[in-house]
């Protein structure tokens, strides 16, 4: 198999919705024994090690939206669903159907005020973890 470069595989990567790429990231975990946000704790402790004891928690800064019904627009929400990510009319239906159900999974804080705004204008129910 030809070795790809960095920027074909970040192009790849930009290609891919967000869930396609959480399950690529947790394949990769898997198949490496690693985990993703290890690098990112790693590169805080230093500067924390140095810093006072009283130093508050780091602020949250990946988020589940979480579907928790889907009211009496079923129809809409499950317009809005597809909308939101990569399912296709049966999967998005069998996640309305079986809420409350994970919708997005570690995605920033503007995406899922995003996605919790246009669910609940469909008439959803929505949290935010």
């Amino acid at each position: 198999m030809a070795k790809l470069s960095t920027d074909e595989l970040l192009d790849a990567f930009k290609e891919m919705t967000l869930l396609e790429l959480s399950d690529f990231v947790k394949q990769f975990e898997d198949v490496f024994d690693v985990k993703a946000a290890a690098p990112v704790a790693a590169v805080a402790a230093p500067g924390a090690a140095g810093a006072p004891a009283a130093e508050e928690a780091p602020a949250q800064d990946e988020f589940d939206v979480v579907l928790e019904g889907a009211g009496d627009k079923k129809i809409q929400v499950i317009k809005e669903v597809r909308a939101l990510t990569s399912l296709g009319l049966k999967e998005a239906k069998d996640l309305v159907d079986g809420a409350p159900k994970p919708l997005l999974e570690k995605v920033n804080k503007e995406a899922a005020d995003k996605a919790k705004e246009a669910l609940e204008k469909a008439g959803a129910t929505v949290t935010v973890k």
